[in-house]
């Protein structure tokens, strides 16, 4: 059995809201006891990543107000996705190429339905695979 996205991904995977306030974003990170979560549209599409880093980096250390500035202003560029049916290679291939640890799995109205997770290539492959994705996405600063 060829095992692909939606058979890796942890399902039912929260966003933060464009609008939502980092400050909300950042209670939400804490009450999941995640590091990331996908920035999502009102349209339930996916504007982007959020991570912990990025609220230390690109607000806290530029002085700027997490109780104003908004989930949205951060999402950088178009996001990293996976679709649901990619191959387990698509994903990991992904996942290496743009040396991401959290991969946002998008269904084919291309509304998120889950992130694959460092975590859940480690619970899905055996560990020589998983030392080699690892070792490939941690060879830079984290994207997300």
């Amino acid at each position: 059995m060829t095992r692909t996205a939606r058979d890796m991904m942890t399902e039912g995977c929260q966003c933060v809201g464009e609008n939502e306030t980092v400050l909300q974003a950042a209670e939400k990170l804490a009450g999941l006891n995640v590091g990331g979560l996908p920035i999502c549209g009102e349209d339930e599409r996916l504007k982007g990543m959020l991570t912990d880093r990025d609220i230390v980096v690109k607000v806290l250390a530029q002085g700027k107000d997490p109780r104003s500035t908004t989930a949205g202003e951060l999402g950088e560029g178009t996001p990293t996705w996976v679709s649901a049916d990619a191959s387990e290679e698509e994903v990991l291939q992904s996942m290496r190429d743009h040396e991401i640890r959290r991969l946002p799995v998008i269904d084919q109205d291309k509304r998120l339905v889950g992130i694959i997770a460092q975590a859940d290539v480690a619970q899905t492959l055996s560990e020589s695979r998983t030392g080699a994705v690892v070792e490939a996405i941690s060879a830079a600063p984290p994207n997300n």
